[in-house]
């Protein structure tokens, strides 16, 4: 008699789709949003935040409007209500035409790092190099396709 593990055929490989995309995003979203609300911040805000933080130069209303917007494809008046909500907590400030992060601000954002690290490591360690690497390949073509179906879409 042959055992069931004899005949059967092996498991082939899971193929990537949209739907898996989407569960692996709100997934590690999930783990993310679960640490910003117990420091009482959004993830849009996060996002706002973070972006004004990483700009290489000044960043106005607008250009932190775009920047969000180009990231979450959020609608831009909601964008500038979260700026009004960063502004409102202190966590960015005016200087002239542009907003920066206050000091409170960039230390929300080193303490939702430094908590959400080890959770990182633990979601994307010992995957392969070569599979990160492909899967990355794979992310930018599904981004830059989408983006420009979105561009054609609403342009």
């Amino acid at each position: 008699m042959t055992s069931i593990a004899s005949t059967t055929a092996p498991a082939a490989e899971p193929v990537a789709n949209a739907r898996d995309l989407a569960l692996a995003h709100y997934a590690a979203r999930g783990v993310l949003e679960h640490v910003l609300a117990r420091h009482g911040i959004t993830f849009q805000q996060q996002v706002a935040l973070r972006s004004a933080l990483t700009a290489e130069t000044p960043q106005t209303p607008d250009d932190l409007v775009a920047r969000v917007r180009d990231s979450l494809k959020a609608d831009p008046a909601g964008i500038r209500a979260t700026l009004d909500e960063l502004l409102a907590r202190q966590l960015l400030d005016t200087d002239g035409p542009y907003l920066r992060p206050t000091d409170a601000g960039r230390e929300l954002i080193a303490a939702v790092g430094a908590e959400t690290a080890p959770v990182s490591a633990r979601i994307w360690g010992g995957i392969p190099a070569a599979d990160l690497t492909a899967a990355g390949r794979v992310l930018a073509l599904v981004t830059e396709r989408a983006n420009a179906e979105l561009a054609a879409l609403t342009g």
